[in-house]
């Protein structure tokens, strides 16, 4: 078990980190609130403004991409991506949740980069708005976690 306290993995500590963030357009009220709480977590835990990237894409489906892009620049130690599914009538939802979560999980294996996965898929607005704050924080907790951890086994 690894000691926080103490300076060893599991950590937050992001000062010396360089985190890329990309968010989704889609759904807004919810994306702009999550990559808010997000941000203000990576701040509150050392990561320096200037060490945060964030861009925005149209919707959940094309976070991937951006992510990508950003993997294979190897300047970030952790990467995190930010969006809301929310069911509807169609099998589109299913489409999109799948895919997208697929893709975000692939690229983090291939490029070797933690990516803190914070797209919401939800049934409703309502249980949207109940995760937006949690899960952005919880996003970035969990890549400057995993940034160090990386970091201390290499």
């Amino acid at each position: 078990m690894f000691d926080a306290d103490k300076g060893q993995v599991g950590q937050l500590n992001g000062q010396q980190l360089s985190i890329g963030i990309v968010q989704a357009r889609f759904n807004e009220s919810i994306t702009h609130t999550l990559a808010t709480a997000c941000i203000a977590e990576l701040q509150l835990h050392g990561v320096d403004p200037a060490n945060i990237h964030h861009v925005t894409v149209p919707g959940a489906l094309e976070i991937p991409v951006a992510l990508q892009a950003m993997a294979e620049t190897e300047n970030y130690d952790a990467l995190i991506a930010l969006g809301c599914i929310i069911r509807g009538e169609t099998y589109h939802f299913e489409l999109v949740a799948n895919e997208s979560g697929a893709a975000v999980t692939r690229l983090a294996l291939d490029y070797q980069i933690p990516i803190a996965n914070a797209i919401l898929t939800t049934e409703n607005v309502a249980q949207a708005e109940a995760r937006q704050v949690e899960k952005g924080r919880d996003a970035a907790r969990v890549a400057i976690e995993m940034a160090n951890l990386l970091d201390a086994i290499s």
